[in-house]
């Protein structure tokens, strides 16, 4: 939907969300990948799956395609985690990988309600696992500490996209 499209990527509780809220506050075009673009499927084929897994939870590649096709926007911004993000990064202009430190993971963890995605400690576990091994993340992302303020996350975020504008 941008002219320019980024997507914003991260372990959970890193603050996507947060800064998708952030940047559309803020008067961005930003798009929940999580709440809009989201489904239970196998992230090779794409087909659904009735499988509620971390693993399954992927983005619908071709509603991407079309999103980034439209340059009704001078600026998009994808915020969410998909496990398929392979499929379709090569779209995009650019990719934030949003970092916490562990004891700021932690406290944010202890906040999420059970019924959402870390709130159970098997999927604390996960987490913290794929905190330290960064395995299902982009690996050519730029960091954005989503430790600080989220003013400031924005922020600099903001401000790489007009670096590697020129």
């Amino acid at each position: 939907m941008g002219v320019r499209n980024y997507l914003i990527e991260g372990v959970s509780c890193t603050g996507k969300t947060t800064v998708c809220n952030e940047l559309q506050r803020s008067g961005y075009h930003a798009i929940h990948g999580d709440r809009e673009l989201a489904y239970q499927g196998d992230p090779e084929s794409g087909t659904r799956t009735d499988t509620a897994s971390h693993e399954n939870h992927i983005w619908h590649v071709d509603k991407v395609k079309t999103l980034v096709d439209n340059q009704d926007e001078p600026v998009t911004f994808f915020c969410g985690g998909s496990r398929n993000f392979s499929k379709f990064i090569d779209l995009f202009d650019g990719v934030f990988v949003l970092e916490v430190d562990m004891e700021t993971l932690n406290r944010r963890l202890d906040e999420r309600p059970e019924n959402e995605f870390g709130g159970k400690k098997t999927e604390r576990e996960l987490i913290a696992r794929l905190h330290q091994t960064k395995e299902d993340i982009p690996k050519n992302g730029i960091i954005i500490d989503a430790a600080a303020p989220i003013e400031h996350v924005v922020d600099a975020i903001v401000r790489q996209c007009k670096v590697n504008k020129r």
